[in-house]
């Protein structure tokens, strides 16, 4: 078993979930500033105190602390993303905020402090609030330019400081979560379907142009799309479920075909057909659309099963894009189904699929951990079930390069506690690094290390090897 000598390993976080510091030094709000319970409540008008991204881990202020921790680790990459709404306040202006530019300098110049790789994000659930309210998010062909206009500044400005980059979280999301993944105001029951492919074309058009522009920038960036992955299983040897399980893999992998060979397939032009779905789509979109990617990168954290008997279709509580819940599966405290052998599925179908270079940019175990007092007197985390959760996994990426899929890295999600995407909490952990923060409010926001962190930390001095060795 054995890693290539040069695998990235890191971790990787989101600005809006950790940054906090919502409206300093220039910053417009963006979409997650109104969303105080994740995805799953309702909106308000305004920022309220209840928001826990607002202040998220203070990482804009405690950044030099953070990656210190990071760099202890043996960190060779971390990926994070830019808040568009720090270097572009309201998204939509020609010139750029200069003070949060000069936040991601010095972010990006400690990492490189320490040899460590950025990996950054351009569009991570954080689309400027204006650009949902005033233009109703994706939905508007505007928000190409907008987004063109943004992603030139920032690969002019890091051109000789960042090299990996992906431009938008999770783009297949916006299917399921079109306010968080697209920005789009209108409510999801008054969306129409063709409103909202058409949406998702404009961000492959937005996606395109920046691999374009940032390949004219720098011809050493690497740009990468980013999908949500989660295989599918037939539940049953039914064909009719196998059937299933092909039209909904469709969906996903609709996406990253689009970033990979340019075009559109032709299974998502009968699903266009059959549901009236009719968009405007220019000869010279078609002809941006071929600026492909340099690497596919996904988050995987589950797998689910699909059926044709609907009256079997319950979706498990935690499965973002619907699917039956797997009843060989345990389950995390929040239902999400774990599957490591998924993992080495995912690796094997996508490098079939289009042999390119994979990136697993997301991958780790939310659940609530019990801060205790370790044998050096300091606090501490006794996570084995996150050791075991990591563990397992990363043996199956092992097995994947044993297969020779090639893999550029793996970054666990959430490597200090943030705030949950999802639920907006912050009891639900992720993190190497305990955060002393609670969903009242309430918390010193201290650093402490989990034992998951001397384990990681032995994982990646190396390179792979003791993950053989029990813990």
């Amino acid at each position: 078993m054995g890693f290539p000598e040069n695998f990235l390993w890191g971790g990787a976080v989101a600005a809006n979930q950790c940054e906090g510091a919502y409206q300093e030094a220039g910053k417009g709000l963006c979409i997650q500033d109104v969303t105080p319970h994740g995805i799953v409540g309702p909106r308000t008008k305004e920022p309220t105190e209840d928001n826990m991204k607002l202040v998220g881990i203070d990482f804009y202020h405690r950044y030099k602390e953070d990656i210190k921790l990071f760099a202890e680790m043996g960190f060779k990459v971390f990926r994070t993303s830019i808040a568009w709404s720090r270097i572009f306040p309201n998204g939509d202006e020609e010139m750029p905020n200069e003070a949060g530019l000069k936040f991601y300098d010095d972010l990006f110049d400690e990492c490189h402090k320490y040899g460590i790789e950025p990996l950054v994000t351009l569009s991570h659930y954080e689309t400027p609030l204006h650009l949902a309210e005033e233009y109703d998010g994706w939905i508007n062909p505007k928000m190409i330019g907008f987004y063109k206009n943004y992603v030139t500044c920032v690969f002019r400005r890091y051109k000789d400081k960042v090299k990996y980059w992906l431009t938008f979280n999770e783009i297949n999301s916006i299917l399921h979560e079109p306010f968080l993944s697209g920005g789009i105001n209108t409510p999801k029951d008054k969306l129409s379907q063709t409103q909202l492919f058409q949406a998702v074309h404009h961000e492959f058009v937005a996606s395109a142009s920046a691999v374009k522009i940032g390949h004219a920038i720098n011809p050493d960036f690497k740009i990468g799309c980013m999908v949500l992955s989660m295989p599918v299983y037939p539940l049953t040897p039914n064909p009719d479920d196998v059937i299933a399980v092909m039209e909904k893999d469709h969906m996903n992998m609709f996406f990253a075909d689009v970033h990979v060979r340019g075009t559109y397939p032709g299974y998502v032009k009968r699903y266009f057909k059959e549901h009236d779905i009719e968009l405007m789509i220019t000869e010279e979109e078609r002809e941006i659309l071929k600026n492909t990617v340099d690497f596919v990168s996904f988050s995987y954290y589950m797998s689910i099963c699909e059926t044709a008997d609907k009256s079997l279709g319950v979706q498990g509580k935690g499965n973002l894009l619907g699917g039956v819940r797997n009843p060989l599966l345990k389950e995390s405290e929040w239902g999400w189904q774990i599957d490591p052998k998924g993992l080495r599925y995912v690796l094997n179908t996508f490098y079939d699929r289009y042999q390119k270079p994979l990136f697993i940019v997301e991958n780790g175990l939310g659940a609530v951990d019990k801060l205790v007092t370790g044998n050096d007197g300091n606090p501490t985390v006794e996570d084995d079930y996150r050791i075991e959760y990591l563990r397992d996994h990363l043996l199956q990426v092992a097995e994947a390069v044993e297969d020779g899929v090639e893999v550029m890295g793996y970054t666990t999600w959430g490597c200090i506690d943030l705030v949950s995407a999802s639920t907006a909490e912050l009891k639900k952990r992720y993190g190497f690094i305990y955060v002393d923060r609670n969903d009242d409010g309430t918390g010193t926001l201290e650093r402490y290390k989990k034992k998951s962190f001397y384990w990681y930390k032995k994982v990646i001095e190396t390179n792979g090897e003791s993950l053989k060795e029990t813990f």
